[in-house]
């Protein structure tokens, strides 16, 4: 019994070391290759292109800034709203200085001692002129003399007004409180609130920003390209432009700016681009909406075409392999001048016909 179970195991055993050896036997052998061909494609357009990644924005933002520092009061917009120049976007209320007040009312008293005194003289000289006293150029000169101080008085109490209200009497409707739009357009943003402290602007200061308008129908593409393929554009190149947050919408435009100076993003040279967008009057396109523009760098009208991947490099030559018999799967190595490729698809100038049957990748059967 233990004889016939020691010949037992011993069999299993040679078993499963044949079982192993054919199966990587099996695996070891080399694989038979099949490969599937194409035919090349004729009458093709070929172009090489780039692709610029930027966004739109209006050609001009306007900012619009108070004439006067204070307090803001009022703000008549708000942002998306359409205005026209003049309309009245806020107004300010102007926090008077203590001195400055003090002195314009000095000034209106000072203006009223002298208006008193010179209607005193003026009522004397009247007398004296209806009696024949004095002759009627003296008289003349008192009663100007009094025209002059309430001018004087008029001008302070307008100075006056000015410094604790910002605004003058005599023209209210051109107060420098009142902040105007200086240009027609759309109001992108309006970053100020009522109530926030605001300043003119200064040798010192940039003032503080009331709104930004622009006008959305005069629209630049502003984006980037790199330093290898800056030399391949050039000013009244067309782009086409595309806004991602629009897919269906694709924008004609020309380029008309390159800039002469790189900057550096992420350690690469890029320089950059401006084009003229010509966008219809109905499309609701935003300022800072992200989009790219292809512009073709070059291009070959019908011509001969294969996929890019069939081809082998070597050098500087190039080499394709054209089926010499479909039974046996045998190619020759056929050299080929090629011409400009898209990335996709290569044209070939010469070394093959149109009939012929290239390899391409290994099938999958």
């Amino acid at each position: 019994m233990k004889r016939i179970l020691k010949i037992s195991m011993w069999v299993v055993v040679a078993a499963v070391f044949a079982g192993t050896f054919v199966y990587m036997w099996m695996h070891s052998r080399a694989k038979e290759l099949t490969y599937y061909t194409v035919k090349p494609s004729t009458g093709v357009t070929v172009e090489r292109t780039t692709v610029l990644s930027g966004t739109i924005e209006p050609r001009d933002e306007i900012e619009i800034k108070p004439q006067i520092s204070g307090i803001v009061a009022e703000i008549s917009v708000e942002a998306g709203q359409m205005v026209n120049a003049g309309d009245v976007i806020a107004k300010i209320k102007v926090i008077p200085d203590e001195a400055q007040l003090s002195s314009a009312k000095s000034r209106i008293n000072a203006a009223r001692i002298s208006l008193s005194d010179a209607e005193t003289r003026h009522k004397r000289n009247t007398a004296l002129y209806e009696n024949k006293a004095i002759s009627r150029e003296e008289y003349e000169r008192t009663l100007v003399e009094v025209e002059k101080c309430r001018e004087d008085l008029h001008s302070a109490q307008n100075d006056y007004a000015i410094v604790k209200e910002g605004v003058s009497p005599d023209n209210a409707t051109g107060s420098n409180t009142l902040v105007r739009a200086t240009t027609s357009g759309l109001v992108l943003d309006v970053p100020v609130k009522v109530g926030a402290s605001v300043i003119q602007a200064n040798t010192f200061n940039d003032g503080t920003t009331i709104a930004t308008i622009a006008d959305m129908s005069r629209l630049i593409f502003k984006g980037s390209v790199d330093e290898t393929e800056v030399g391949n554009l050039s000013v009244g190149q067309p782009m086409r432009v595309t806004v991602g947050a629009l897919p269906d919408l694709e924008l004609d435009a020309v380029i008309e700016y390159i800039s002469p100076k790189s900057s550096s993003t992420s350690g690469a040279n890029t320089f950059e681009i401006k084009g003229a967008v010509n966008a219809p009057g109905n499309t609701q396109l935003r300022a800072g909406y992200s989009a790219n523009a292809s512009v073709t760098l070059q291009s070959v009208a019908d011509v001969m075409t294969v996929p890019e991947k069939t081809v082998e490099f070597s050098g500087d030559s190039a080499f394709v392999y054209v089926q010499t018999d479909s039974a046996k799967q045998t190619y020759r190595r056929t050299a080929v001048v090629t011409g400009l490729s898209d990335g996709i698809n290569i044209e070939i100038k010469s070394g093959i016909t149109a009939d012929a049957r290239v390899r391409a990748d290994e099938s999958n059967d």
